[in-house]
């Protein structure tokens, strides 16, 4: 399954805030540095889905706000 995510770091605390124009917008209490908001998506995405962390990958945009992640 593909999910097309925009990713909000340096928010006050962890989840989601609905969607906009079809995209899933996720707030991260984590900094966009070294992968710590890629972890953080990764172990949101996990726990709200209740599925190993390993099922979950991130195959685009790693670098950048908008993450395409596949589970």
């Amino acid at each position: 399954m593909d999910l097309d995510i925009r990713v909000i770091p340096r928010a006050g605390r962890s989840g989601f805030a609905g969607l906009r124009d079809g995209v899933l917008i996720a707030k991260l209490a984590a900094a966009p540095v070294d992968g710590a908001a890629n972890d953080a998506l990764i172990e949101l995405l996990a726990s709200t889905l209740k599925i190993p962390k390993r099922d979950i990958t991130i195959v685009a945009g790693e670098l950048r706000m908008s993450d395409v992640t596949v589970v």
